[in-house]
């Protein structure tokens, strides 16, 4: 019994069908002959009201409702989830479908509607994107059903619990992983890398083609050929150390666009890392914050990938600051080949930056070191919105002036010989794998 008054719910259609025949009873004090058209109006409303409630719940399985999930879950991308809807009835019925997502998505208000003829079967396609890293739970499906009659609502809740991992963004990977593979990595940017000289490792001897660099005509091999040129072809130098480095202190926490520094930092990190495998160079990884977090060596091996992905998996943000001396004791004595280390930090003013400015130079000594830190987007908004008041002027040039000390660190780092990305959010991957692609070219390392 319980399970039928459980299931049990009113339309909006049952309600203002009863509200007419309660206004019809009150009109007939006043009109006696309105009193038999509501009683008839009642006792109609009750036959059709337990017509609809026996052709609802005659079925013990009125739909069945099965959903598809990824294994795991792409952090700050549109994933899709799939749901397959049976009906099981021999006439149409009307669905609303309440889908209990995961907490970390807080979506109070969500559902789907369908319309479904007798015995078909459907598919209903959403997506959710998700902003943190983790395990999400997704819980029971609810279906409320109702038939052509429309008084009767039948609720089904079907058991779908199902645990799924949040990873970090690895559409973006797949996508900068195809690139890497056809040598069309700098078209993924904002612009084409102008590469600068040759590497130093020779691939092999071609003929000459339209477009080829006549510097690298080989004359003893055109000599061989009876005049017919041909080419030195060279390829980039490979085995070459590249470290991400993700700083997890408080200045990581600054929210963007839903997600947080650390989550940027982590997503270009991944699809770093990818690039430099797919180019034959050595990835490895280091995360700090008070303490020294993941030390990952570097390494070109087939499971290095997921040694990386698994360790930025589980990577958290921390309120306290970040130590730089004992980061660069850590590098010091673990990373002795000079290797390619780029830094993930965000510094708000110089004096912060002042601070850590000999830890970054002792590491700047042995390593060729590239420090990224984020823009504030918001302050430039301010700086760029127009000025009604004092107040506003106020909050403008104070704006200004820590967008100012922005371009300063990035003055500061460069007078010491340290290259620098001052980057939007939006734009880090981009420009990292720019910056890696014009490094490579210039053979820096």
């Amino acid at each position: 019994m319980k399970r039928f008054y459980t299931s049990l719910f009113f339309s909006r259609r049952f309600y203002w069908a009863l509200v007419g025949v309660i206004i019809l009873f009150i009109c007939s004090y006043g009109i006696p002959f309105l009193f038999n058209i509501a009683q008839i109006a009642f006792l109609f409303l009750f036959l059709v009201l337990l017509l609809d409630y026996i052709i609802m719940f005659s079925s013990k399985k009125p739909v069945d409702v099965k959903r598809e999930l990824p294994e795991q879950l792409s952090n700050s991308d549109q994933n899709k989830v799939m749901l397959h809807i049976s009906n099981n009835y021999p006439f149409v019925i009307t669905l609303r479908i309440i889908d209990e997502l995961p907490k970390q998505l807080q979506q109070r208000n969500f559902y789907l509607h369908a319309r479904m003829k007798a015995n078909e079967d459907d598919t209903l396609t959403y997506y959710v994107r998700p902003t943190e890293r983790g395990e999400y739970f997704f819980n029971n499906i609810n279906v409320f059903m109702k038939s052509p009659l429309g008084l009767v609502v039948r609720r089904k809740i079907s058991e779908a619990t199902k645990m799924v991992k949040v990873l970090p963004s690895f559409f973006s990977l797949r996508k900068y992983e195809l690139l890497a593979y056809s040598n069309q990595l700098a078209e993924a940017g904002n612009r084409k890398i102008r590469k600068i000289g040759h590497s130093l490792e020779f691939e092999q001897i071609k003929e000459y083609v339209s477009g080829d660099d006549i510097r690298s005509i080989n004359w003893k091999a055109t000599g061989r050929k009876g005049g017919q040129l041909m080419v030195n072809n060279y390829t980039d130098e490979k085995s070459q150390q590249v470290y991400c480095i993700i700083d997890k202190g408080r200045v990581m926490k600054m929210p963007f666009d839903g997600l947080t520094l650390l989550d940027y930092a982590i997503n270009a990190t991944l699809i770093l890392s990818r690039v430099a495998l797919v180019k034959q160079d050595k990835a490895g990884l280091i995360s700090f914050s008070e303490n020294i977090g993941e030390f990952l060596p570097a390494d070109h091996k087939a499971i290095q990938m997921n040694n990386i992905l698994q360790l930025l998996y589980n990577q958290q943000t921390k309120f306290l600051e970040s130590d730089y001396e004992k980061l660069y004791a850590l590098i010091r004595t673990r990373i002795t080949q000079r290797s390619l280390i780029i830094l993930f930090t965000n510094f708000e003013s110089l004096s912060a930056l002042k601070r850590q400015l000999p830890y970054i130079r002792g590491i700047a000594r042995n390593h060729l070191l590239l420090v990224v830190f984020f823009e504030n987007t918001s302050l430039g908004q301010l700086t760029r919105s127009d000025v009604k008041d004092i107040e506003g002027l106020y909050i403008k040039t104070i704006a200004e002036k820590f967008e100012y000390e922005k371009r300063l660190i990035v003055k500061e780092l460069q007078q010491v010989g340290i290259a620098t990305i001052l980057t939007a959010p939006q734009h880090l991957t981009v420009n990292i794998v720019n910056k890696y692609l014009e490094i490579k070219a210039r053979q820096a390392i």
